[in-house]
């Protein structure tokens, strides 16, 4: 299923743009890949500060994470390998946050979710205030690429708490919570399908849940704990990059490595809900 994410193009930011589109097309392919970026950023990064001193780790990642931006940033279009490398790790640096926020600073699990919702509302409000579009797709200014990462950083470190709200505040476990978020992933999808959902709203609500999904299912793999596998997070963190590796692979081979021209799109008359 592929949803057509495209915004409302103002005249003044329709006039100010310089940029191709920088993000892939939405595919399932996409929605596979970037579950599974959100898995092996879960366990990847519990593996790291396991296995290396935890300052040492998440310095190391924010220095890793700055170069993946500098890279994304400087792309003058979509380049397929460059984009994920860089939600690569976000997704390991929000994690990182993520559990700062509560195992050192102590925050307890619902304080950090509600906070970090309302963090990423404000950030959607402020970018909706802005440019009056909240589509992937007209990620073509430098402004609206600063917005669209910092969204993206905070749904990383507030799925990461999320996951860990579910599974040991409500005691729902590992795969009590796949089992929670699988459904509520269906949600939007069903909407957007039958029930006139708008295509902006079902990509933002979907894109949101896949981090709790991922990380649960790779926390249920990998965990020790009574109600996991045991497989452990090196293991999955290894199989998660080999998965993911493959399919950039695949996409790479299609010629999936850039995106439609959408800058002529800006004429095209759009539906409130910012669709085409």
């Amino acid at each position: 299923m592929r949803i057509a994410v495209l915004g409302a193009q103002p005249p003044a930011a329709a006039s100010a743009r310089r940029l191709a589109v920088k993000v892939p097309e939405i595919t399932a392919l996409f929605w596979i890949i970037k579950i599974l970026t959100t898995g092996m950023g879960e366990t990847f990064s519990d593996f790291l500060v396991t296995h290396v001193n935890p300052g040492l780790a998440l310095g190391g990642a924010a220095i890793a994470l700055t170069a993946a931006l500098i890279a994304q940033f400087r792309s003058d279009r979509y380049r397929l390998w460059i984009y994920w490398s860089a939600v690569v790790m976000v997704a390991i640096f929000g994690t990182m946050i993520a559990d700062l926020l509560d195992f050192v600073v102590g925050l307890p699990y619902l304080v950090t979710t509600v906070g970090l919702s309302i963090v990423l509302a404000a950030i959607f409000v402020w970018w909706y205030a802005r440019e009056k579009t909240l589509s992937v797709h007209s990620i073509t200014t430098r402004r609206r690429e600063r917005f669209y990462w910092t969204m993206v950083m905070t749904t990383f470190a507030l799925g990461t708490v999320a996951g860990d709200l579910t599974a040991n505040w409500l005691h729902l476990g590992y795969l009590g919570s796949i089992v929670l978020f699988a459904i509520a992933i269906a949600v939007p999808a069903a909407a957007h399908r039958w029930a006139g959902l708008g295509t902006v709203s079902a990509f933002w609500s979907a894109y949101i849940i896949t981090r709790p999904l991922g990380a649960s299912i790779t926390d249920w793999l990998s965990s020790s704990r009574q109600d996991g596998l045991g497989l452990g997070t090196g293991w999955i963190s290894l199989g998660a990059t080999v998965a993911i590796v493959a399919l950039l692979g695949l996409l790479t081979m299609r010629g999936a490595d850039r995106t439609p021209d959408l800058r002529s799109d800006a004429g095209r008359p759009t539906g409130t809900d910012g669709s085409r």
